[in-house]
């Protein structure tokens, strides 16, 4: 008989789990607003500023699939603990740091904390609470890890104007103790996957090599042009020899305890799953990397106007998940996941169509569609994924959920950096051909212009460049605009591609949804 592990504490516990995971997901996007100030302070170029967001990724993507081979040799209990002490000790001295050294070092240590904060925090809630409230546990959870990443730039940027860019560090140590003292007085250790185990130095080895390789190429790799640059070809090289290596040394007879248990993904359903949260990934920190650039460059708004914009969208996810939630075990998820595509996908072709002269309400009203979209889509998605899976199974797919949702979201930002900027130059390129003197309607247009300045004092010669200037910038913003719906519309075709995995999915049973068909992090 399965031990009962439902916690009288349960509620405390959720609390602090979600405190945990806010702190950690905000910390991803928060920081970016506030790299310029940063930089002027320590004293660093730009490209050396950028390591400060990605030493964070770097460690938090290498730690994630580890993290229940860590929760199983020193208890779960005990590694969330020290998981939240060091990201709340990191986050106090990324305030302090007075060079860019110490600020990488503990932005590294930082994330390799923050690791254990998404996949054993929600690892944690499925076997603390019982069936029955895990719909709701599961949207007020997710809801934490979905809305975050929307209100970071927004609270960076308020942050830096008002105070300083050490306090988006700063900020990180009463959210830590508000989440460290439930977990340290209340929560007990798991009794799924407990005993010492040895350590796989060669897995963990690998893992470091190949995911640390990936995840720099896909940082780094539209600032040095991808394949043109010689260390992104070597570092790609290098990591994919190194996970090949590592799968194959995984599921070898001779390793009796590695780091990460492939075997979880003999499950069908799971599989197909990771393949959307890596497509959610995408559409989810693509989107929010696509959308403030387009505010900000081609709409003139400032970085606190464009954060702030995105918040209706936050607040209609957060109504959507918790209706999934109250749903769970009443409605089919497969049919919540189809609303939430609908939705999304009806954004993103929104998004596909902007203009240099669209409206703020008829961006609103696209984003909180957007939001609806991804509420209807994360919390059923992860009903799903973990709906056959076995208890001992939850951690280690937790942290694979985690890690998928993680290389999405590089992976999306890689992607539409390079696709963006390639689509400009092209659109650019195009519209420049009407630019010649024998266009008469450019003739037109200048002229009018011209006449204009020249009515407000200007001289007519100046006049003519001007306006011809004015043009021109005009050309460059349709340009611009033309490669952001080029954009959103590459993420409403990957959305697109991945809508038949949903036909795959068989609908979860009563008796799957609870601790034994407990859910992993997203």
């Amino acid at each position: 008989m399965m031990p009962s592990t439902v916690s009288p504490y349960r509620w405390w516990i959720l609390l602090g789990l979600w405190a945990s995971a806010v702190m950690e997901v905000l910390d991803t996007t928060i920081v970016n607003v506030s790299l310029p100030q940063m930089a002027g302070n320590l004293n660093a170029t730009t490209q050396e500023i950028a390591w400060v967001a990605t030493g964070y990724i770097l460690s938090n993507v290498v730690v994630l699939p580890m993290t229940a081979f860590l929760a199983g040799r020193f208890g779960r209990r005990n590694y969330l603990i020290a998981s939240i002490v060091l990201f709340i000790v990191a986050s106090f001295f990324c305030g302090t740091s007075t060079t860019l050294g110490q600020m990488i070092l503990f932005r590294i240590l930082q994330g390799a904390g923050g690791a254990a904060l998404l996949s054993t925090a929600q690892a944690t809630l499925r076997e603390i609470f019982p069936p029955q409230e895990q719909g709701l546990v599961q949207a007020i959870f997710l809801i934490g890890i979905v809305v975050a990443p929307t209100v970071g730039p927004t609270l960076g940027g308020w942050i830096t104007d008002n105070y300083n860019w050490n306090w988006i560090f700063y900020i990180n140590i009463p959210l830590g103790l508000l989440a460290l003292l439930p977990v340290t007085a209340f929560l007990e250790d798991s009794p799924f996957g407990r005993g010492k185990r040895p350590a796989d130095w060669l897995g963990i080895g690998l893992l470091t090599v190949g995911l640390g390789c990936l995840q720099y190429v896909l940082e780094e790799g539209n600032k040095d042009d991808w394949f043109q640059s010689e260390l992104i070809v070597k570092l790609t090289a290098i990591g994919t020899i190194a996970l090949v290596a590592l799968v194959f040394w995984q599921l070898s007879p001779k390793n009796t305890a590695p780091v990460v248990d492939f075997k979880v993904l003999q499950n069908q359903q799971l599989r197909a799953t990771l393949v959307l949260f890596l497509v959610l990934g995408f559409g989810l920190y693509g989107g929010i990397f696509l959308y403030p650039l387009f505010t900000q460059l081609v709409l003139g708004l400032t970085p606190t106007a464009s954060g702030l914009s995105l918040m209706p969208g936050g607040f209609a996810t957060m109504v959507s998940a918790l209706i999934c939630g109250r749903l769970q075990g009443k409605a089919d998820p497969r049919v919540l996941i189809w609303i939430g595509m609908i939705l999304f996908c009806f954004s993103m072709w929104n998004l596909g169509h902007l203009s240099t002269l669209i409206g703020t309400d008829s961006l609103t009203f696209t984003l909180i569609i957007r939001g609806f979209g991804l509420g209807f889509l994360f919390t059923p998605i992860n009903q799903i994924a973990f709906s056959v899976l076995k208890p001992q199974e939850v951690q280690q797919a937790a942290g694979l959920i985690s890690l998928t949702r993680q290389l999405g979201g590089s992976l999306g930002i890689a992607i539409l950096g390079t696709y963006l900027t390639n689509q400009t130059r092209f659109h650019q390129a195009m519209l420049s051909e009407s630019l010649h003197a024998g266009n008469a309607a450019l003739a037109e247009r200048q002229s009018a212009l011209a006449a204009n300045l020249v009515a407000h004092g200007m001289s007519p010669v100046l006049a003519k460049g001007a306006a011809l200037g004015g043009i021109a910038r005009q050309v460059g913003l349709q340009a611009q605009t033309m490669g952001f719906n080029d954009g959103f519309f590459l993420i409403l075709l990957s959305f697109a591609a991945a809508a038949p995995i949903v036909l795959r999915f068989k609908r979860p049973v009563p008796a799957q949804t609870g601790r034994g068909g407990g859910g992993g992090g997203h």
